[in-house]
């Protein structure tokens, strides 16, 4: 029904956000990355999805299309709904997401609270063949860490260790770390080589 709503943001949660458009105050349930993403804007554009229930009417708002696109595909597997849909959106940014399906990383999508072991093979199984074909900031991605593994990998590999050990040891720190900026990995990196 809605594509997106844009407005001034009039109050801002982890959770939610109010958008006044016209007048109106639009209630839209966020992810933490749609959160992180909106800082300290006066005004923003969020792609919307409206969940409609007996009971209830829910907005859920996105910051990219990527980030919808992939909730609209978690919210197709049985037994994942809006609200968990978010919470794996808030625990993982979209291309870590479509990394962990793709690559059938059933672990790193169970290490999401609240998500079983049955529920994370169902993810992959349902959405292994679907996730490559979803746009993720312009370009098609399966993996994505790999600019910020690259950069830490030359970077380390300019200090003269082995790029085998530097491989291992980033993959590890990247399945551990949430959201590491590329300092951080290299740091981890250099305490565990």
């Amino acid at each position: 029904m809605y594509s997106f709503i844009s407005g001034t943001v009039v109050e801002k949660n982890p959770t939610y956000v109010v958008l006044d458009n016209q007048g109106i105050g639009y209630f839209i349930n966020i992810s933490l990355n749609t959160f992180t993403a909106i800082g300290e804007q006066q005004h923003v554009k969020l792609f919307v999805h409206l969940a409609i229930r007996e009971d209830a009417h829910t907005l859920y708002g996105f910051y990219t299309e990527a980030e919808r696109e992939l909730f609209l595909q978690l919210i197709t597997v049985s037994g994942v709904g809006c609200n968990t849909a978010r919470l794996i959106l808030s625990s993982m940014t979209v291309n870590e997401a479509i990394d962990a399906i793709a690559t059938n990383n059933i672990r790193m999508i169970q290490g999401v609270k609240g998500i079983g072991a049955k529920t994370a093979q169902r993810i992959v199984v349902d959405l292994h063949d679907k996730v490559g074909k979803l746009e993720t900031g312009g370009e098609i991605s399966l993996i994505g860490n790999n600019t910020l593994k690259d950069e830490a990998l030359s970077a380390l590999m300019v200090l003269g260790f082995n790029k085998m050990s530097i491989e291992k040891v980033l993959d590890k720190l990247l399945k551990q770390m949430e959201n590491p900026s590329v300092e951080d990995l290299i740091k981890e990196s250099l305490r565990l080589l």
